[in-house]
């Protein structure tokens, strides 16, 4: 369920960006038409990808730029134990995240029970809920390929040795 990628003019980046409460600003403007490509992004690969038309900034610029989308509700961070932070456009939906746990290939995926029914918690404390994120944790396709492949070929080694024994 990755979401297609949305083409934002410059007017239509700005008046995001203004109708969120924040100025709009070159950076803003292009961090924004990069998360709003599709995908999920570190902030090395958002300045990589900004970095050529934005002369003079700086990576430090661009995770305050993202820190600043992420506050406002314009961009959605998805932090990865032992991976760098991951950002994508905020679609205000209610989806959530596989994530292989061997390369770090993050992939979308609905909710799979209906609209947002996460919010409702077994005890909510007082607190007005207002988003729930799920993680699913595993290993992707790519990896148990590899995994098996390597599998075989360490038998075959093995078998090899034991045969010239």
């Amino acid at each position: 369920m990755n979401h297609a990628a949305i083409i934002l003019s410059d007017t239509e980046l700005g008046a995001r960006l203004k109708d969120a409460g924040l100025r709009s600003t070159g950076p803003r403007r292009a961090v924004l038409a990069v998360l709003a490509r599709g995908d999920h992004w570190n902030a090395s690969d958002v300045f990589d990808a900004v970095s050529k038309d934005l002369e003079g900034t700086s990576l430090q610029a661009v995770y305050g730029v993202l820190s600043a989308l992420e506050e406002v509700g314009l961009a959605r961070k998805i932090e990865l134990p032992g991976h760098p932070a991951h950002y994508e456009y905020s679609h205000h939906d209610n989806h959530h995240h596989l994530v292989c746990t061997e390369c770090g290939a993050i992939r979308d995926v609905p909710c799979v029970v209906g609209a947002a029914p996460c919010l409702s918690a077994e005890d909510d404390f007082g607190f007005a809920i207002r988003t729930a994120e799920v993680t699913y944790r595993g290993i992707c396709g790519e990896c148990q390929a590899n995994q098996a492949h390597e599998a075989l070929q360490a038998g075959q080694a093995h078998e090899a040795r034991q045969t010239a024994a």
